[in-house]
C-alpha cells in the first residue's frame, strides 16, 4: 500500500510504500482489547493498603463478658463489623504487573495503526528539522497539518527539539519508534509519523519471532573446524 508524505507545510511531496502484512490488517478487537488491559494492568503501582483488625490499634480488652448480657458476643472493639474497626479482605500492596508475548504485542500494534490509516488519522512527514525546540514551532506545524484533537508523534529516535517542542501542549505526546505501543497509538487521535520512525515500525513488526539455537553438537564442530 502507498502512503501520501506531506512536509510542514501540509503539502503531499510524495508516497511511501508499506507491507500490506503490517499496515493493511482488519482489527482484532480482541487481541486489542486484551492488549490494553495488560497495559494499563502494568501502569498501576500496586501501593494500596487497608488496616486488618490486627493491625488497627486498640481493641485489646473484651468488650463486655461473654453471656449473661442480652447483647451479641463481641471479642474486641477492633472487629470488621465495628465503626473504627479492621477491614475484612481489603486491598493489600500486590504486583499487577502481566507479560504479553512480543508477537501478540507487534499484531495489536500493526492492528491500531492500520486502523489509523484507514481512517486517516496517521500523518506521515518529511522531516520534523523545523522544530526548534519551541512551543510556538510545534503549533504552526499542527496547524499547517490540519490536526486538531490530541496527537502522538513519532520520531526514529529520541530528538530533544521535538519533545521539549510538544512538552507545554497537553494533546501532544511524543515517542522514539522503538517504543511505540498499541496503548498510546489508540488513546489518541492522530498519529504523526516521520518516514525514519514509519520504517523502523516496519522493520521492529517484521522482526523474526525467535532466534534460532545452535545445537551443542553444531557449536563442537564449528570449534573442531578453527
Amino acid at each position: 500500500m502507498e502512503l501520501p508524505v506531506v512536509n510542514g507545510n501540509g503539502e503531499a511531496i510524495d508516497t511511501i510504500n508499506l507491507e500490506d502484512g503490517v499496515f493493511d490488517l482488519p482489527m482484532n478487537q480482541t487481541l486489542v482489547h486484551q492488549a490494553m488491559v495488560i497495559y494499563q494492568l502494568n501502569q498501576r503501582q500496586g501501593t494500596h493498603s487497608t488496616l486488618t483488625r490486627a493491625e488497627v490499634s486498640g481493641g485489646g480488652r473484651k468488650p463486655w463478658i461473654q453471656k449473661h448480657t442480652g447483647r451479641a458476643r463481641q471479642g474486641s472493639i477492633r472487629s470488621p463489623q465495628w465503626r473504627h474497626g479492621g477491614i475484612a479482605f481489603g486491598p493489600k500492596p500486590r504486583d499487577y504487573r502481566k507479560a504479553l508475548p512480543k508477537a501478540m504485542r507487534r499484531k495489536a500494534l500493526q492492528c491500531v495503526l492500520s486502523e489509523k490509516i484507514r481512517n486517516s488519522r496517521l500523518v506521515c512527514i518529511d522531516s520534523l528539522g523545523q522544530l526548534d525546540g519551541r512551543t510556538k514551532s510545534m503549533k504552526r506545524l499542527l496547524e499547517n497539518l490540519g490536526i486538531t484533537g490530541s496527537v502522538l508523534v513519532v520520531t526514529g529516535t529520541s530528538d530533544q527539539n521535538v519533545v521539549r517542542a510538544g512538552s507545554n501542549l497537553k494533546q501532544v505526546w511524543t515517542l522514539p519508534a522503538d517504543l511505540v505501543n498499541a496503548n498510546d497509538v489508540l488513546k489518541r487521535q492522530t498519529v504523526l509519523v516521520t518516514i525514519d520512525a514509519i520504517r523502523q515500525i516496519s522493520d521492529l513488526c517484521t522482526a523474526p519471532k525467535f532466534r534460532a539455537r545452535k545445537s551443542a553438537a553444531a557449536l563442537n564442530a564449528e570449534e573442531g573446524q578453527e
